[in-house]
């Protein structure tokens, strides 16, 4: 009986040991053992398949730095060994192992260093996990984010081609009337935004001024800002009152398929025996002020709805007769809600600022734009747009 209880006990560990060398030889990874200085000592038959490389190849002649990339080389010498022999191991590190036939492949190591009993380095055992597979899926990642920062590159360009044809370098010359207009974008100054603004002629001494801001930013906006502004210059021909023509764009904007609004501010000025009359109506966007001369400056008409949201959206129109040295300024909410902390900008010190530059229109403008962006430390949280028109004197 004893002796058939150690013939068992025999076979059971000579079969535990077959198992655990076949574990070993197959494992699904690589594994090697390696002298403290690096030499391969073993290494089990999963690395040799992934490698090419044999047994006697390996074995007590190559040192595992050796298997390596130039890279990798030089990494496993400045970093790898180092970490090695302080922390006593290293975890997912990113290598490539060069095979019997010159081909890398992408792997992933952990290491860990054993001590003897005085605490000398003995042997370091390393693992190898094949990161083919990761490497790809990584590399595809990269494509992907190329493609998408690429597209989102050509996406921008467009925006900004569309707002330059938005947005004119400059308001065209008016005879009997003094124009000017200036435009930040939000942020740094290159995002694109949904300010836009326009001045254009429909007959003799008969004008249309337009600005306006389109909810969102980017391509979109820009789109449905071009669609905004044709429109309202095709409206402007045969429509001559500013609300009839909001209510026209209304509908337009209601049948588009887009899920943009926007709040608009129009202007006709008509000149007639040497005296201009305006004729103002907003949509949802404040209203433009007036700044009769000898006179404080104030608000003219009503906000009026958004437009493209309602089917009922309603509209009106403010009559304003303007004599000589008289002004007018349209601005977009970027200016009057600008803010610094929980502080607006607001209307009433858009009111004092606008006193204190001056009736002069390009002044005026240029002076607000500068105020909003000191107020905002150069970093606006809003587009803003700036047009301001006078009446000069008959000697100016």
């Amino acid at each position: 009986m004893p002796g058939r209880e150690r013939a068992r006990r025999a076979f059971d560990a000579a079969l535990l040991e077959h198992d655990a060398e076949q574990l070993y030889q197959q494992a699904p990874c690589g594994y090697l053992s390696l002298s403290a200085d690096g030499l391969v000592v073993r290494v089990n038959q999963t690395f040799l398949t992934w490698t090419g490389f044999t047994r006697d190849a390996l074995e007590g002649r190559r040192r595992f730095s050796e298997l390596l990339t130039v890279g990798g080389r030089i990494y496993y010498e400045t970093h790898f060994a180092p970490m090695i022999q302080l922390q006593g191991g290293a975890r997912e590190i990113a290598l490539e192992v060069v095979g019997a036939d010159g081909v890398a492949l992408p792997v992933l190591v952990n290491a860990v260093l054993e001590r003897d009993a005085d605490g000398a380095p003995r042997s370091i055992l390393v693992a190898v996990f094949d990161a083919s597979e990761r490497r790809g899926y990584e590399q595809e990642l990269l494509r992907a984010r190329r493609t998408a920062e690429e597209s989102e590159t050509r996406a921008l360009s467009l925006a900004r081609t569309l707002q330059q044809t938005l947005i004119p370098p400059r308001p065209p010359d008016i005879p009997g009337l003094e124009v000017a207009a200036v435009y930040r974008p939000a942020g740094d100054g290159h995002e694109v935004g949904g300010d836009f603004y326009d001045v254009f002629q429909v007959a003799v001494d008969d004008w249309v001024v337009v600005l306006g801001d389109v909810s969102g930013k980017g391509v979109d906006a820009a789109v449905v800002t071009s669609l905004i502004r044709h429109s309202l210059r095709g409206i402007a021909v045969t429509v001559a009152d500013p609300s009839e023509a909001l209510g026209e764009l209304n509908t337009i904007l209601l049948a588009d398929a887009t899920d943009r609004f926007c709040t608009v501010l129009m202007l006709r000025l008509v000149r007639s025996d040497g005296s201009w009359c305006l004729t103002a109506s907003a949509g949802g966007h404040p209203a433009a002020l007036i700044w009769p001369e000898g006179a404080s400056p104030g608000a003219v008409g009503e906000p009026g709805s958004l437009v493209g949201i309602f089917d009922d959206a309603s509209f009106t129109t403010a009559r304003v007769e303007l004599g000589p040295g008289d002004t007018v300024v349209l601005y977009t909410d970027g200016l009057s809600e600008a803010r610094r902390g929980q502080e607006f900008f607001s209307d009433t010190r858009l009111l004092e600022r606008l006193v204190h530059h001056g009736a002069d229109p390009a002044v005026l403008t240029r002076g607000l734009l500068e105020d909003a962006l000191a107020f905002e430390e150069g970093a606006p949280r809003d587009d803003i747009a700036v047009l301001g028109l006078r009446v000069p004197h008959p000697h100016e």
